[in-house]
């Protein structure tokens, strides 16, 4: 009977992982949509090519080496190992101390659950470099990222290592991010930033008198839809992070990170949506929608302890600094033509120091330091890869190139030829 309670817990348990892993990556469909609806037409092609081709490389990459680096073991290329043993540990502890413990799920279900999570770390980088940079500069960095820097710092954190066996994150600082506030989107941020310096604001962005022109995207819906998109994958990426199901305990974890999420969510859109009409005298549908996610990224690092109400007031506060982030870097001229600097770094931090405030066991130093490990690998260690791209093959396409379009130029092909006239 015990036997048979576990393995239908196992079942359940390695299901929900699936699932919540398949809502992850459908996130990869929001980020394109995103980001399609947010560049010029004359874009669309090449931006929509970085965004399928960053997954695909994502996936094999983080199965070569990066998901081996992140959490030990020599599994992968020869096939997701150990799980017959797996099996059999947790059978024994079952029999011998009751189960209901420690979550227990097919190795394979947590490396496709993670290998999503890796995806949406890259895909954070391709909005922000959009519209002037080559496609297999982009590409190649990305074997980089997935490979190396994203796995490495994840071992730190979520993988349990020492920071180079100086220090543990997490015994020596209690650092705390349930969901990957910082380890995912601050990491994606830490990585574009880099790339957006070394690589320029796109041509007419700003005047020579400070003035900063706005270059409106040529597809709103598009955008639109992609947000409600990422709204939605959100909930597999904070759910899944419960990392069990099959228990009353975890069950209402779930559904509470599921509530907070989304409350989350809501109180973000609603207070950038509020900013924007002080700050600009209209309502500004981009600020929205960049209000929504900055919401779902700041409650991420921790939305199993508040409550519904204080999880709202988080992502307000999200909402709130992405408004004031974007304008910020415009003046800095950092340009970022989906605001995803602001979006998931600046409001990543947040998220990671908003932890202390409903969880006991985090604390705000130790928040702090996490947060500064791993923005200064993810910016240094990208800053350096970036460079030597650009020294080898350069990471910018032409100044023609760019007026005609990056569509024609790295894609030979439009995304709207019917509409456009030679």
């Amino acid at each position: 009977m015990e036997n048979n309670i576990f393995e239908l817990q196992y079942a359940l348990d390695t299901f929900y992982f699936l699932v919540c892993g398949a809502l992850v990556m459908w996130m990869a469909a929001g980020f394109s949509m995103l980001e399609a609806g947010l560049v010029r037409a004359k874009n669309t092609t090449e931006i929509l090519t970085k965004n399928v081709a960053l997954f695909a490389v994502s996936c094999i990459m983080y199965m070569i080496c990066g998901y081996a680096i992140m959490y030990g073991g020599d599994y992968l290329l020869s096939g997701i190992a150990g799980d017959d043993q797996l099996v059999e540990s947790a059978l024994q502890s079952s029999a011998e101390n009751g189960f209901g413990g420690d979550s227990v799920y097919s190795t394979a279900a947590d490396f496709f659950f993670q290998v999503v999570f890796v995806a949406t770390a890259m895909s954070i980088v391709s909005g922000a470099v959009a519209e002037r940079m080559k496609l297999w500069s982009f590409l190649l960095f990305a074997v980089v990222m997935t490979g190396f820097i994203y796995p490495m710092e994840g071992s730190w954190t979520w993988g349990g290592e020492a920071v180079f066996g100086l220090y543990s994150l997490g015994d020596d600082f209690g650092f705390l991010d349930f969901a990957g506030s910082g380890i995912v989107h601050m990491a994606g941020a830490a990585a574009a930033l880099a790339g957006v310096i070394l690589l320029g604001p796109r041509k007419g962005k700003y005047g020579a008198n400070g003035q900063i022109h706005p270059i409106p995207g040529a597809n709103l819906p598009l955008a639109t839809l992609g947000t409600f998109i990422l709204w939605m994958g959100w909930f597999g990426f904070n759910g899944g992070s419960v990392l069990k199901l099959g228990d009353v305990t975890s069950a209402n974890s779930v559904a509470m990170v599921f509530l907070n999420t989304n409350a989350a969510a809501a109180g973000g859109l609603v207070a950038a949506l509020i900013l924007a009409r002080l700050m600009f005298g209209k309502a500004d549908l981009t600020m929205a929608l960049n209000g929504a996610l900055a919401g779902l990224v700041a409650i991420t690092a921790g939305p199993d302890t508040p409550s519904a109400s204080v999880a709202t007031l988080i992502g307000a506060a999200g909402g709130l600094l992405v408004v004031l982030s974007i304008t910020f870097f415009d003046k800095l001229k950092i340009d970022d033509p989906v605001g995803a600097i602001s979006v998931h770094g600046v409001v990543g931090l947040w998220g990671l120091l908003a932890v202390p405030l409903t969880n006991g066991d985090a604390s705000f130093s130790g928040q702090l330091v996490g947060a500064a490990t791993i923005f200064v690998w993810v910016f240094a260690t990208s800053f350096i890869v970036w460079f030597l791209i650009k020294m080898v093959m350069g990471i910018r396409i032409g100044e023609e190139e760019e007026y005609e379009g990056a569509d024609l130029a790295e894609c030979g092909m439009e995304a709207y030829p019917e509409f456009t006239t030679r």
